[in-house]
């Protein structure tokens, strides 16, 4: 995967929890850092038959590792004011360069 191919701009996110003085939770979400990616949609590739297993898998990202940071299902993708809730996360070949994460939209609920 080359910089070419890595036009999307993604915002990772994480869900934190505080408690106030009087004992509340309160809940925030926080950006943990911002890449570029190369972002694909479902379509009918060979790749996305190969991931039957993921039906409910909207979209794929792959960007840079980033040093420091274990990525898992936890986190939320921020792409183009779309957020993702990850569903599988992998290195991808095992070679520590390359983090691949399928994940579905989040669609707000109304009502």
């Amino acid at each position: 995967m080359s910089y070419g191919k890595m036009t999307d701009r993604l915002t990772i996110l994480k869900t934190v929890y505080s408690t106030d003085a009087e004992g509340f939770k309160t809940s925030a979400i926080k950006e943990i850092a911002s890449v570029r990616c190369y972002h694909e949609g479902r379509h009918g590739s060979l790749r996305w038959a190969n991931l039957a297993a993921f039906s409910t898998a909207t979209d794929r990202f792959v960007f840079r590792n980033i040093p420091n940071l274990t990525m898992d299902t936890d986190f939320i993708l921020d792409c183009n004011g779309v957020r993702y809730k990850p569903l599988s996360v992998e290195n991808v070949r095992g070679r520590g360069m390359y983090i691949e994460a399928l994940a579905e939209k989040v669609v707000p609920t109304v009502g």
